[in-house]
């Protein structure tokens, strides 16, 4: 079994990192900067605007730009929002609803496993992520 991320989360990041600077970004240059083409650069930062992180003004001189703080949005937080819910309510030994009155064999095990997950991605604010991220660049 293994628990990773799509790359999707690791472009958001960069995006964010290149955002982080408080500049209107046109689509292209904001692309260019984290490594991704202007049309991915759109799909990227949609669900960012959507949960308001980032304003998308359109025009000649429109562009994203960051609006959140990132100090106060958790590497949790940007994780259920690239790549969904961390916990879908499923039992991760057979395909069924968790929950049900005859638990699985991990399910106390994962779920403690889970919460000390979580726990410790809300506690990264995403400023921390993007300065590891640019020490990587």
């Amino acid at each position: 079994m293994r628990l990773e991320l799509q790359s999707r989360t690791e472009l958001t990041i960069k995006t964010l990192r290149v955002l982080s600077d408080r500049r209107r970004w046109r689509g292209a240059a904001l692309g260019e900067q984290a490594g991704s083409s202007a049309a991915y650069t759109a799909h990227i930062v949609a669900p960012l605007t959507r949960a308001g992180w980032v304003t998308s003004v359109p025009g000649p001189t429109g562009g994203y730009e960051l609006v959140v703080d990132l100090e106060a949005v958790s590497l949790h937080e940007l994780i259920e929002l690239v790549e969904g819910p961390t916990d879908d309510g499923r039992c991760v030994l057979v395909d069924r609803p968790c929950g049900t009155p005859d638990h699985c064999a991990l399910h106390d095990s994962w779920s403690r496993a889970r919460c000390a997950l979580t726990t410790e991605l809300e506690s990264i604010p995403l400023t921390q992520v993007i300065q590891e991220e640019e020490i990587q660049s």
